[in-house]
């Protein structure tokens, strides 16, 4: 429907009626998850009885998350993780968005399809593959006397799994911008003696600046919320969305809907300093 066509009252009161609807159910789940994380109640269930902040900082029968020593240690874990995650993949992609931009070569095409394919394969799947690769790795190792441990279920394995797909998002978000970039720049810089590396780290660099931070945080934003990659290569270190999986089978507290609270407020905490960043870019004079 175009907006700047005339439309009857009907029309626009369906129209309106379509979008109340549509963020009802994409915020609704949101909405009753916090509500029940402040119910005094012992399960995350109606009825309500009575507001309280213990699955936060309660230390007495009802156990909050920053009393919780399970869930602290499993959101240090996702933290490292995350981070190592983040570093690799916006390396990584940095350099695979200069190389199919900048480069020309025979396979170029098929190189940036092949990378693409993570998009598309299921995380589960992605996960059997790797530790069905890594496991026989290992072994094979392992009949040389080489114990490669790294390549085991645990930390360093969920690390490499995650980066396999987070990398392809990290790539399309930094060419799609230096794909934007005006290349006379980094020529006027190379006129006025700079270096072809120092001119991309002067112009190009900071220039794409908002694009590598809004990388860096979707990066660490999916590596910290990843589940099904993780939960196949995980070892006995439980990141936190691990954590909070057994603890839901075993018969979760509202403690849990407290942890997605404190995740829903950090991720809007990061899209705001992406968005900062990226008015800031815009407000730079020329």
């Amino acid at each position: 429907m175009l907006l700047s066509l005339p439309r009857s009252h009907t029309e626009r009161s369906l129209f309106t009626l379509w979008v109340i609807a549509f963020f009802l159910f994409l915020f609704a789940p949101l909405l009753v998850v916090t509500a029940f994380a402040f119910n005094a109640a012992p399960f995350p269930s109606l009825p309500w009885t009575g507001f309280t902040w213990d699955w936060f900082i309660g230390t007495g029968p009802r156990v909050g998350v920053f009393a919780d020593k399970e869930l602290l240690k499993s959101m240090g874990t996702s933290l490292r993780v995350a981070s190592a995650v983040t570093l690799i993949t916006v390396m990584l992609g940095l350099s695979n968005a200069f190389l199919i931009e900048r480069c020309r070569f025979p396979g170029r095409g098929i190189l940036y399809v092949i990378m693409l394919w993570p998009l598309v394969i299921p995380g589960v799947i992605l996960g059997v593959s790797i530790l069905l690769f890594s496991s026989m790795i290992a072994n094979w190792a392992q009949e040389f006397g080489w114990r490669l441990t790294a390549l085991r279920p645990g930390l360093i394995l969920v690390i490499l799994g995650q980066s396999a797909f987070i990398t392809t998002i990290t790539t399309l978000i930094i060419l799609a911008r230096l794909r934007r970039f005006d290349q006379s720049l980094e020529e006027a810089a190379l006129n006025l003696g700079a270096t072809k590396l120092s001119a991309i780290w002067t112009v190009t660099l900071p220039t794409i600046r908002p694009a590598i931070i809004g990388a860096a945080i979707i990066a660490f934003l999916m590596s910290f919320e990843n589940f099904n990659t993780t939960l196949i290569l995980v070892g006995s270190d439980a990141p936190l969305t691990i954590q909070m999986y057994s603890q839901i089978r075993q018969g979760s507290t509202p403690a849990i809907n407290a942890v997605s609270v404190l995740l829903m407020l950090s991720s809007a905490f990061l899209a705001l300093i992406l968005v900062f960043a990226e008015r800031r870019s815009t407000q730079k004079p020329s």
